[in-house]
């Protein structure tokens, strides 16, 4: 297992073409120094960071010395607050349960706080469709396109206000980035 302090180092280094390149190798899953769902994890969390984001790298939520949450990361930009939660699983689409996991976490938080749920596979049917019902705790689906896109735009602090304000203004979780650009 890498250590935190290890992937934080690691995942500093890199730039925006360091994002590039390390995504391609997330896709073509090869993150040789990482464990498995590490590298995605951090690379979300330092696009957030690199675009002027103030950011919370992976940490866990204690309550009497127990772990209660494990959190993918905390981003605070455009005015908003978002836990983050990614799965990059191997070659299926997320289904319902980490929107649930989500959810629940959200449900402690301060009721502005937007759940950002990050899948370089995308999303089962079911997983988009009920995720619009997760409201008011709002949780903002983006897909593995959508993660390339910010990358190469190098501004997904804006993406992540285009998609709250479809949120918003169309009551969806999956509100596209891309269709809509920047």
């Amino acid at each position: 297992m890498v250590a935190t302090q290890d992937c934080e180092r690691m995942i500093r280094s890199l730039g925006w073409d360091g994002l590039r390149a390390l995504w391609d190798n997330i896709e073509n899953r090869s993150t040789p120094g990482w464990d498995p769902g590490q590298a995605f994890e951090y690379l979300v969390i330092r696009a957030f960071q690199l675009d002027g984001a103030r950011v919370k790298w992976p940490y866990t939520v204690r309550l009497f010395d127990e772990v209660v949450e494990q959190i993918d990361g905390a981003v605070h930009c455009a005015g908003l607050s978002c836990l983050v939660e990614s799965k990059d699983f191997a070659d299926k689409a997320v289904d319902i349960n980490p929107i649930a996991k989500l959810r629940n976490q959200l449900l402690r938080r301060p009721v502005g706080t937007v759940g950002l749920l990050f899948s370089r596979t995308g999303f089962t049917n079911a997983a988009v469709n009920l995720s619009c019902f997760s409201l008011p705790q709002a949780i903002l689906l983006w897909n593995g396109d959508e993660i390339r896109y910010a990358l190469e735009q190098e501004r997904i602090c804006e993406l992540l206000t285009l998609k709250y304000c479809g949120a918003v203004e169309y009551g969806v979780s999956n509100y596209n980035v891309i269709l809509r650009g920047i």
